[in-house]
C-alpha cells in the first residue's frame, strides 16, 4: 500500500485497485496531491475542522464517490447536498470496496459519534484512529478485529483537546500490538516526542510504500 500524509491528519491510501482518502483537507502545500487524487472512497472520522472540510469535499462532489462517515460527518455532508454515495458508519460497521475491507471502530473524543477505521487489503492492516484519547474500549475494539495486532497504526500525538499526547499514543500503539506506528496531527509537537520503538516518521507529502 502506498500512503501519503496530506497535512494535519489527512491520509491518502493507494494500492493500484483502490484509492482512499481519510479526512481530506486542502492544506497549503498539499492541494495538488489531493486534487490530483481520484478516490474510490473517502473516510470521515468526524465533523470537526481539519477533518471535515467543505471546500475539499466539494472538489469531489458529483462523482458518486462512496463516503464512509461517522454520524456527525454524515449529517454535515448532507447539509450542502454534495453528490456522494453517503454511508453512515458506527463502530463495528463494515464496508468493502475493490477488495479492501473498511472497519469502523470506537474513538474517544468530544464528538461522541467519532470513529476510527481499520483498512484491510488482505495483505496488511492499517489502523487510523482519528482524534481519540487513550481508552481501554478503543483498544479492545481494535483487538477484537485484529487479534494479533495491526501492521501499521496512524495515531495523533498533539495532546490538544480530546486527542492523545505522544506518550499516550505510544502506549496505545504497544497495547494494540502495532507493528509500526506513524504519528500524525502534531502541529504543536515534534514527531521526535513519539517514543515508540517501531515508530515511522513519514514526511508530509511524500508517498511511502508500507
Amino acid at each position: 500500500m502506498r500512503v501519503t500524509l496530506t497535512g494535519h491528519a489527512g491520509l491518502l491510501f493507494e494500492n493500484g485497485r483502490v484509492t482512499a482518502l481519510v479526512d481530506p483537507h486542502l492544506t497549503d502545500g498539499f492541494r495538488d496531491i489531493l486534487l490530483s487524487a481520484t478516490p474510490d472512497v473517502i473516510l470521515l472520522t468526524h465533523a470537526h475542522p481539519g477533518h471535515f472540510d467543505e471546500e475539499t469535499l466539494k472538489c469531489f462532489a458529483g462523482r458518486g464517490i462512496t463516503v464512509l462517515a461517522s454520524r456527525s460527518a454524515y449529517e454535515a455532508l448532507a447539509t450542502f447536498g454534495a453528490g456522494f454515495n453517503r454511508v453512515l458508519l458506527a463502530p463495528h460497521s463494515v464496508y468493502s470496496v475493490g477488495g479492501v475491507t473498511f472497519y469502523s471502530v470506537k474513538a474517544e473524543h468530544n464528538d461522541p459519534t467519532a470513529v476510527g477505521f481499520i483498512l484491510d487489503d488482505t495483505d496488511k492492516t492499517y489502523y487510523v484512529s482519528g482524534d481519540t484519547l487513550y481508552n481501554f474500549d478503543v483498544i479492545d475494539d481494535v483487538l477484537d478485529l485484529v487479534e494479533d495486532g495491526v501492521d501499521y497504526a496512524f495515531l495523533p500525538i498533539s495532546g490538544s483537546g480530546c486527542v492523545m499526547n505522544a506518550k499516550d499514543a505510544a502506549d496505545l500503539a504497544y497495547e494494540i500490538g502495532a507493528g509500526y506506528a506513524v504519528p500524525v496531527h502534531y502541529d504543536a509537537h515534534s514527531a521526535a516526542d513519539f517514543d515508540f520503538e517501531d515508530a515511522m516518521i513519514i514526511p508530509f507529502g511524500v508517498p511511502t510504500e508500507l
